[in-house]
């Protein structure tokens, strides 16, 4: 089996749909991975055994080629994102765990039928934008190995614009998923936080972490996301994403010559014109905004109390083990020790403030295009000044996460050096799908390919989240339950829980396995209402899912407690004749719990 340069979705599918198998797939892999260069992107690679065994469980589980939305698609997980079968270190050897199961996102991505690879190198404790402080060394940049690779999530990167990886896990609190991108020619696909549950992630400033994707293009970046997204409980800052949308014509927000600041890099200077001419060819209205109260809110988060949450992710740890960990980074954790209470207080009401300030100027705009970074630098140049020049890379980044907002990073050129450049789309709150078709077209726009093959061809966007169809479910479905990894493995995303309207009756149906329950609505009947959870799923997923419900089973459509009407399940009425009614415990799940209770 012979792999393209660089591994795209659309490239993986067509070989699939030629014969070829994720074990003909992991075959070709292990060459490539064992002639790669690049010492330092791996802490962990998988095993030629575990790449094989994880091939061949997902062909007895999904035989047909391309049966669910990632069918041996193979991705790298960032070191600080939790993956059974492999430890996590974080960087830090001495931090190291077996974490007992997958995060919530590399559990999601591989019932989706992607295949891990590996846990890539990063700056350690994801504190840093350069990749270059770890115990494991650099990993470099495509391009020139005298340059960084760009970090935190440095070698998730390299995995992605080398070919290594279709696409790669990272985590991005300053800038970390998006910083790597532009200097390796790739996409960076940064949701808004809350959207993807960091459940099982090491964290960096907890509330303000975001897992992101990296991809070859815009579309792969989105459908990762896509199976990653959703609430889930174990994470205290997870949310139910809403639904924002963007005109197709947008008013694109650019810089000031007062706030362009390129630390003398003429040619990414140049580059971010060329950018802004780009978008009005591309027929956005360039409208000028000011970015001072965005580079403020920046600010805060490495010179504000901010810096004190990074202690409080690893406090245990630091205080017995400080003297193993990078010096950079343990100078930067340990500051936090300034920041009082009080500070903590001042600056969350400094944010506040901001944020006001920054609503004028979305006023003004649709969305905005910043350089990714203003400069770039050699491995050697930042190991000289690493906190000076590590400040840098995060201009126009830093303030995402603090302001909840959605970003993209795309490629953008590159310098007659022949160094890359990206820009980043970045919008308001869960505009994270609708960035897609303007990012995407800047891509494309550019002509640049991806990573290391820069005559690769850029898709166009496919189906967005605004094309999914959602689907309400009432019992074994339901998150946590026997038959949740169904909605999981087909794309399905958890959009929100509440319930039916009171007329339904709630019944557990005789002789089904796994149990399972019926629905029914009784017109005048008068009930707690039946809780349940909307799952939203692209369409070709939504087709094989209702296909495959079986009888008495049904779907048709569902009326809300609020009066909205959604698709869901349903029950034929001659199968509730022997049924027990449990209406009175208002769930699936108060039931479930009912019985293990009697059980015991």
């Amino acid at each position: 089996m012979q792999l393209p340069q660089i591994l795209d979705f659309a490239s993986l599918r067509s070989l699939y749909e030629g014969g070829a198998t994720p074990l003909d797939m992991v075959e070709a892999l292990i060459l490539r991975l064992d002639a790669s260069t690049d010492p330092a992107v791996f802490i962990t690679r998988a095993t030629p055994e575990q790449l094989r065994i994880a091939a061949l469980e997902l062909m007895a589980r999904a035989p047909k080629a391309n049966a669910l939305p990632l069918w041996g698609v193979p991705f790298a997980v960032k070191d600080n994102i939790d993956a059974a079968g492999f430890p996590t270190t974080a960087a830090c050897p001495a931090f190291a765990y077996e974490p007992a199961a997958d995060s919530a996102v590399v559990a999601r991505l591989r019932a989706a039928g992607a295949i891990v690879i590996g846990k890539t190198n990063l700056d350690q404790f994801a504190t840093g934008l350069n990749g270059t402080r770890s115990p494991h060394g650099a990993p470099r940049s495509v391009f020139n190995s005298d340059y960084v690779s760009g970090g935190s999530s440095s070698g998730s990167a390299v995995t992605v614009a080398s070919g290594l990886a279709a696409f790669s896990l990272g985590t991005d609190t300053a800038g970390s998923g998006r910083v790597p991108a532009a200097f390796n020619n790739i996409v960076g696909v940064k949701p808004s936080p809350g959207r993807v549950p960091n459940t099982g992630v090491v964290p960096a400033c907890r509330s303000v972490d975001v897992v992101t994707v990296f991809a070859a293009n815009v579309a792969d970046g989105i459908a990762a996301r896509t199976v990653m997204d959703g609430y889930d409980g174990g994470d205290p800052f997870s949310r139910r994403a809403g639904k924002s949308s963007l005109p197709a014509k947008p008013r694109v927000g650019v810089l000031m010559d007062k706030d362009k600041e390129f630390y003398g890099n003429a040619a990414y200077a140049a580059l971010y014109e060329d950018a802004v001419a780009r978008a009005k060819n591309l027929g956005a209205e360039v409208v000028e905004f000011d970015y001072a109260p965005f580079r403020s809110a920046a600010a805060l988060l490495y010179q504000g109390p901010w810096v004190a949450e990074r202690l409080a992710a690893i406090k245990e740890f630091f205080a017995g083990h400080a003297d193993e960990m990078d010096p950079t980074v343990r100078a930067i954790v340990g500051g936090a020790e300034k920041f009082s209470a009080v500070d903590a207080f001042e600056g969350r009401y400094e944010l506040g403030r901001l944020k006001q300030l920054t609503q004028a100027e979305w006023a003004k705009v649709d969305l905005l295009l910043l350089p990714t970074t203003p400069d770039n630098q050699t491995v050697e140049a930042m190991k000289a000044d690493p906190v000076t020049l590590n400040s840098r890379f995060g201009l126009y980044t830093n303030f995402a996460n603090l302001l909840d907002c959605s970003a993209i990073a795309v490629p953008a050129g590159f310098t007659e050096a022949g160094l890359p450049f990206g820009v980043m789309l970045v919008a308001p709150q869960d505009c994270d799908d609708a960035l897609a078709p303007f990012a995407n077209a800047m891509h494309q726009a550019v002509a640049t390919g991806s990573g290391i093959d820069r005559a690769k061809a850029v898709p166009d966007i496919g189906a967005m989240a605004s094309d999914r169809i959602e689907i309400a479910v009432v019992g074994a479905h339901l998150t946590g339950m026997p038959l949740n990894h169904e909605l999981i493995s087909l794309g399905g995303a958890l959009v929100e829980e509440t319930r039916t309207a009171g007329d339904y009756r709630f019944f557990a149906l005789k002789g089904t396995v796994p149990p399972k329950p019926g629905l029914q609505r009784v017109p005048g009947a008068e009930g707690p209402g039946i809780v349940v959870e909307i799952w939203s799923l692209p369409p070709a997923g939504f087709g094989i899912f209702v296909s495959k419900i079986p009888s008495p089973l049904g779907v048709g459509k569902l009326v809300l407690a609020d009066g909205r009407h959604v698709t869901g399940f349903l029950c034929e009425a001659a199968a509730l004749d022997d049924a027990l009614d449990i209406t009175a415990f208002g769930g699936w799940r108060a039931y479930i719990a009912s019985k293990a209770t009697t059980a015991a």
